[in-house]
């Protein structure tokens, strides 16, 4: 059974609203390029590529006020001497900007956007004197067929010289569209796919506006596939009624000639130059007609593959590998209970065997949901260049580590707290051209993006050589919304001043802008960056400036965890953020401004209790998990060690958990469930909890009583599920 023409039009519009994302992203970078050097020709021809892909796209998917919009602008930079007027740069900025909106309105079935204002731009760049009238050879609507190579632009002729040059035979092939299709549109770009898997598709024609456009179609083709094949591979049933293929230049047995100048980028063979709407890039359907020859087989291995069915094979591991825990509990008691049975070592070389393939997958389907941030990176420069417009500032915005991969949930996940971030240090962190020329600073300021592994987790930080923090400025700020005494203040040092810059409605902006002053925000990077069980600090020097540092796991999925015991509960914490473990007695505990503190190697080391203490025994032996939360180390008390597991985070709803000190929980192989702490929000709790001055019991308890109910209850219930 064959999916009806509305069905295919709607998987044909969802694959471009996908691979359109890119396209914007490319004409926002190539606008960037062209605005650091104006008048760049090629630059100009890599822009008009990358609207006529989006043209082309926009109307095989029936998105009529894109295409023509898109069309409008390709024609204005089709002009000879566009490349010299100063205003592209700028319209191919407020291109990408309504381009995205009108994909978004289509995406949500809403009301277009105006585009009166761009195509008003776009006609006086027409009306300029910069551009002549005479254009570029355009392509011809005729509808007739012909296998003269005077016919095609200079680019797709020098298509052809240089695939006869390879040794690659040049086809002209002609397909009549089925008059009773009812998508001829779509229909050509279904035969424009099938032809892509035999070769190289040069050229098309007619323009997809053209009244022949559901009549004919013509391919310059480079292949090395027999005529036979090309022709069963562009006659589809319904849509192709005829297909006649013509050899237009025979192989060539010479070297292949060196590319001009002009067309020797990478971008002039990243995009197709025929009017016809094109495979969207990413389409897994077949390769794409701008592919160069040799670049098919690879295309046609890449899948597109929702991130939905990751998860759920993800997910599937993460049960396996509880049911590995369960094999190996009752490996365990079968070899106390027969010590002297021969079947243990067969048992135990076959759960070595398992766990080996078992860890194997994991990697694998974790690598597949790997993503490099550059996907996230790209957007930055587009963006630090209109905040900085915006504030007056001159800056510039340097890249680093774009290959370092991170799980793609998390790479989502970061992406508005890294754009606060980065508007933040662009609006609040650089000083005004003027203000850095007296102070004996460039008057150009720097931003840098900078990401980096470091053991299991992945480090990203955002710079810039601004002024810095003044922490005076923000101990009066605190002062003044109640969040602190002036008492108080005096007692903190410079780290736990700039604590006070997440908390909710904490801001130091004298005046509300577009950009900043309005205090939200970075209680709202905290929270994404606790939920995510990342964290976040902040390093910075009056005058130099100031550096953010996310520190983020792998996966969100599977971790390495140490088990302890507190109050006949079975708890657990991230492996990799526990630095060592201590031994210690009730009676090396002191207090200090009734806080909880204990020296360890002559370093004094803030505690954190999870329950009471033990009683009036001072001689009682304590374990003490000395771990690391946002650059600082903390004591945590526990009862009791049960040892190292690897474990399967599995959510909790809010009715389960009403706390944000549990980030999950998971199952061991004998059917207990233990609970993951979140440990930023833990120390976070404590910090906000501040004891009185009463000298009470307990100052470092961390968990009231509610939350202890709530603990008991989730792990009794999750105990019996």
């Amino acid at each position: 059974m064959t999916n009806s023409p509305d069905d295919r039009g709607a998987e044909l519009r969802e694959l471009f609203f996908e691979t359109s994302q890119e396209l914007l992203q490319a004409l926002n970078d190539e606008a960037l390029k062209l605005e650091k050097t104006p008048g760049d020709e090629e630059i100009v021809r890599a822009i008009r590529r990358t609207v006529h892909t989006l043209k082309g796209d926009s109307a095989a998917c029936g998105l009529r006020e894109l295409s023509e919009l898109a069309h409008q602008f390709e024609d204005a930079l089709s002009l000879e001497g566009t490349a010299a007027h100063a205003a592209v740069a700028e319209i191919a900025f407020a291109s990408a900007d309504l381009f995205t909106e009108m994909i978004s309105a289509y995406q949500k079935g809403r009301k277009l956007p105006s585009t009166r204002g761009l195509s008003h731009k776009i006609k006086e760049l027409t009306a300029a004197p910069a551009a002549t009238k005479g254009r570029r050879p355009k392509k011809s609507a005729n509808g007739k067929a012909s296998n003269s190579t005077n016919d095609w632009t200079e680019y797709e002729k020098l298509g052809m010289t240089r695939a006869q040059a390879a040794g690659v035979a040049v086809y002209h092939v002609v397909a009549k569209i089925d008059p009773h299709c009812a998508m001829p549109i779509a229909g050509r770009q279904l035969i424009q796919n099938g032809l892509a898997t035999t070769g190289e598709i040069i050229g098309v024609r007619p323009d997809a506006k053209s009244p022949a456009a559901s009549k004919i179609v013509e391919f310059v083709l480079a292949s090395s596939k027999a005529v036979e094949q090309i022709s069963a591979k562009g006659r589809i049933p319904t849509i192709a009624e005829e297909v006649m293929v013509e050899l237009m230049l025979a192989p060539a047995a010479v070297a292949v000639p060196a590319l001009p100048e002009e067309t020797a980028s990478p971008a002039a063979e990243a995009r197709p130059s025929a009017d016809i709407p094109t495979a969207p890039p990413s389409s897994a359907a077949g390769a794409s007609a701008a592919e160069p020859m040799g670049a098919t087989g690879a295309s046609e291995n890449i899948l597109r593959v929702d991130a939905g069915r990751i998860d759920n094979v993800l997910n599937l591991v993460g049960e396996l590998i509880i049911g590995k825990s369960m094999l190996q509990q009752s490996l365990n008691e079968f070899a106390k209970r027969y010590p002297k049975e021969l079947l243990r070592g067969k048992f135990a070389d076959a759960m070595a065997f398992q766990a080996r393939v078992l860890n194997d997958l994991q990697r694998s389907v974790m690598k597949i949901r790997m993503v490099p941030v550059e996907q996230l990176f790209r957007r930055f420069p587009r963006m630090v260049r209109d905040v900085s417009r915006q504030c007056g500032r001159d800056v510039e915005l340097v890249v680093n580590g774009q290959d370092t991969e991170l799980d793609k949930g998390i790479l989502d996940a970061i992406a508005e707290p890294l754009t606060h971030l980065v508007r933040n240090a662009v609006g609040h962190g650089i000083e005004s051209p003027e203000e850095r020329q007296k102070l004996g600073k460039p008057a150009r300021g720097t931003v840098k993006l900078n990401a980096y592994h470091q053991g299991n987790q992945v480090v990203v930080e955002i710079s810039d050589d601004g002024r810095g923090i003044d922490a005076k400025k923000i101990q009066q700020k605190a002062i003044e919304l109640g969040l602190t005494t002036r008492e108080e203040v005096g007692r903190l040092n410079d780290a736990e001043t700039l604590e006070f810059i997440f908390r909710p409605g904490f801001s130091t902006a004298e005046q509300v802008t577009e950009v900043s002053g309005r205090g939200v925000g970075m209680d709202v990077v905290q929270s994404v960056l606790h939920r995510l069980k990342g964290s976040i600090s902040v390093e910075t020097k009056p005058g130099q400036g100031t550096t953010f540092r996310l520190k983020l796991p792998l996966t969100l999925a599977i971790i390495k965890a140490l088990l302890f015991w507190v109050e006949q509960r079975l708890h657990a914490i991230p492996l990799n953020s526990i630095v060592e473990i201590a031994r210690t007695a009730e009676a090396e505990v002191h207090q200090v401004d009734n806080y909880e503190v204990l020296q360890l190697r002559n370093q004094v080391l803030p505690l954190l209790r999870l329950g009471r203490p033990a009683g009036p025994d001072r001689k009682a032996k304590l374990f003490v998990l000395v771990i690391l939360v946002a650059e600082r180390k903390y004591g945590l008390i526990v009862d009791a060690l049960e040892g190292e597991e690897e474990l399967v985070i599995k959510a909790l709803d809010d009715q389960t958990f009403d706390t944000d000190l549990i980030s999950g929980a998971s199952i061991l192989g004998d059917g207990r469930v233990v609970l993951i702490l979140n440990l930023p929000a833990v120390v976070e709790h404590v910090a906000r909890s501040r004891p009185e001055a009463s000298g009470q019991v307990g100052s470092g308890l961390l968990l009231t009583q509610s939350d202890r109910r709530r603990l008991a209850a989730g792990a009794s219930a999750g105990g019996t599920a």
